[in-house]
């Protein structure tokens, strides 16, 4: 028997696995069919999708079945195995901006692997906002991309489950990283009896938006003719002093920086890296705090009026007109002059003609002093890229006159000195926050009157993470993470631990992984710095499954505490536990060793296996440090606690 939704005095619905919910009511099916390969879908950043080249290829044999739900864009595909595969579960990722209901083939085949089906929706389809202004509109239901459209089709994926393999009910498995992670936790949260286990990887907690992002963007501009000095001071045998040589405007930040969150390990990926999610969230700001702009720039206590900060000489107001509108593939504008400087993250403001009042984001820009404006020039032309409505574009007409202006941009990075410490103390990090307020406990800065971070939070999922959820969780955090900085994840440990108490490993596990970033390595650069964590996810999706089904407990919590913003680990894997294997790296016997090129160099690595389940099966070397593991060699006893490897190389070029 069917029961309505609960509800508690008009507060988000509360889902339970018998409940009906009014909107996603009436599904239907309009494919199935047995397929041997899944369906193309694009890779997306926050999922476990990615691996070294790209998604791998798959076969893999499955029962696919597409629908929805009537009267709504609401999509998703079920893949299910063959029966005699199947162990009775399913798998089902999730994301904030996956665009559709297509599984990614490694999704799709990582759960057929392990005996289960894959479940995804499409976040609702139309309900679901795409942009920073529709998530403040008011005119969008969180809750439905939150958690509601992936419960309905997570509970009739049962349904389609009886109808093949027979009566019995699947054991269900949501995960998510990054916003997925948030999805991951409010579902936890907010239904019992859908789903059974939950894995949110890379986290970030009610206070991220756009705070975690914005201390970084302010680092990367103060900074930005010092990083060659700091990436050395972090590099193997370098100083490990980053702040030798800094003025105290540079030191501020980068300390601000450090102490917020931002893993110093993470920095070596800053040029890519940017302002990374910002772009996705920097518009919550104006929408939702829209005196801020001029307070920065006109009141005291904001750094637009501090005399001594280097803010004031990089804003940039340039007044110029189009001289020409040049078609194309993306329509290029030619423009009467273009400023020198740094014009990261600048606005175009039209301020004539029938686009006036408008406003589009200018990114890069390389100028030749020649006047030409546009997206993706060719080289040796004044060029920026912008992004805007396609209407704003189109109505951009030789004569209208722009203004190129980065008061905005340069006014958000330090947005957070205005947010932090937050005023809800069922926000508060002491350990992270405390570096934001005065002895006596008051705010250094000035506070804003409004929290984008928590109405961040809300608009994503409609909910606001309380440690109070039902089923079993396995949480992954990367600790060289930019994006979802590491503490973020204590953050919600911590709230767990108010509710459960001395019951909090019955249900919860937290797993750092070092040396990993926000997203799998791809770059030359960040294989040689990082590791993927992906597979760390998928084994922690399987250690839930035997938890949850037949009473196996995952090994343990890793040991870690936070200091000054950084999350400290043990040194070796048996103290450090969690199921990351730990290397210890000398070369001529030390931690540094100095040779002439063309000298021979003795390399041995001590592999480390924490108290978990598995052993060491490869070992490999990069002697060149170029991303590329082709050397591999033998091991010794793969079961035992520690495997040593030697090699000897031959570098024949000094650096």
């Amino acid at each position: 028997m069917m029961t309505e939704l609960r509800t508690d005095d008009q507060r988000p619905l509360f889902v339970t696995g018998d409940s009906e919910d009014p909107r996603f009511n009436q599904p239907y099916v309009d494919v199935r069919e047995w397929r041997d390969e899944p369906a193309d879908a694009p890779v997306f950043l926050g999922s476990i999708t990615t691996q070294r080249g790209g998604p791998a290829p798959v076969k893999a044999r499955h029962l696919y079945v597409h629908g929805g739900f009537r009267d709504t864009d609401a999509r998703f595909t079920f893949c299910f195995p063959p029966e005699a595969e199947y162990q009775q579960r399913f798998f089902q990722p999730t994301h904030q901006l996956l665009a559709g209901e297509e599984a990614t083939p490694r999704n799709v085949a990582f759960a057929l692997a392990s005996g289960g089906y894959s479940v995804q929706t499409n976040m609702g389809g139309r309900d679901n906002p795409r942009t920073a202004e529709d998530t403040s509109s008011g005119r969008f239901d969180p809750t439905i991309r939150g958690y509601r459209v992936n419960a309905a089709a997570a509970k009739f994926s049962r349904v389609v489950a009886a109808e093949i393999y027979g009566p019995h009910r699947p054991f269900g498995y949501l995960y998510g990283g990054s916003g997925g992670a948030y999805q991951t936790v409010t579902s936890a949260e907010m239904t019992t009896g859908v789903w059974d286990g939950f894995v949110p990887y890379v986290m970030g907690s009610p206070q991220s938006i756009p705070n975690c992002f914005t201390v970084r963007v302010n680092a990367l501009r103060v900074l930005k003719d010092r990083w060659p000095s700091i990436l050395d001071a972090f590099e193997p045998g370098g100083s490990g002093d980053p702040f030798a040589g800094l003025n105290a405007e540079e030191r501020e930040a980068l300390e601000e920086a450090t102490r917020a969150g931002f893993p110093p390990g993470a920095w070596f990926n800053y040029i890519p890296q940017g302002g990374g999610p910002l772009v996705l969230v920097a518009n919550l700001v104006p929408a939702l705090d829209s005196t801020y702009l001029d307070d920065f720039w006109s009141k005291p206590g904001y750094q637009g009026t501090d005399p001594t900060s280097s803010v004031r000489a990089a804003r940039i107001q340039h007044e110029a007109f189009v001289v020409d509108v040049i078609p194309g593939r993306r329509k290029q504008l030619k423009l009467s002059s273009v400023p020198t400087g740094d014009l990261t993250g600048a606005d175009v403001i039209i301020t004539s003609g029938a686009a006036a009042g408008k406003t589009a984001s200018l990114g890069r820009i390389a100028s030749d002093g020649m006047g030409q404006v546009g997206l993706f020039f060719e080289p040796g032309a004044d060029t920026i890229e912008i992004t805007a409505e396609r209407s704003v574009v189109d109505a951009i007409q030789p004569g209208d006159e722009v203004r190129l202006d980065n008061s905005r941009f340069l006014a958000l990075q330090t947005y957070h000195r205005h947010q932090l410490p937050p005023a809800n103390p069922d926000f508060d990090y002491p350990d992270v926050y405390d570096y934001f307020r005065n002895p006596d406990g008051t705010p250094k800065h000035p506070r804003r009157g409004v929290d984008v971070g928590a109405a961040g939070t809300l608009g994503s999922t409609g909910h606001i993470p309380t440690g109070r959820f039902h089923g079993k969780m396995i949480v992954v955090e990367c600790l060289h993470d930019g994006d979802a900085l590491p503490w973020q994840a204590d953050w919600y440990r911590k709230k767990v631990e108010a509710v459960e108490g001395a019951d909090v490993d019955e249900k919860y596990r937290l797993w750092y992984v070092d040396n990993a970033n926000h997203t799998d390595p791809t770059t030359e650069t960040q294989q040689t710095h990082a590791v993927a964590y992906s597979g760390t996810v998928q084994y922690a999706l399987r250690e839930l499954s035997a938890w949850v089904e037949h009473g196996i407990a995952p090994p343990p919590t890793s040991a870690y505490d936070v200091r000054g913003g950084q999350v400290h680990i043990p040194r070796s894997a048996a103290e450090r536990k969690g199921i990351q294997p730990v290397v210890h790296l000398k070369a001529n016997g030390s931690e540094r060793a100095e040779v002439a090129a063309g000298e021979a160099v003795t390399l041995s690595a001590q592999i480390e296996i924490p108290p978990a389940p598995g052993r060491v099966v490869s070992a490999k070397w990069d002697f060149e440090g170029v991303g590329s593991y082709s050397e591999a060699v033998e091991l010794g006893d793969p079961t035992s606690g520690a495997v040593t490897v030697t090699a000897t190389h031959t570098y024949s070029n000094p650096g």
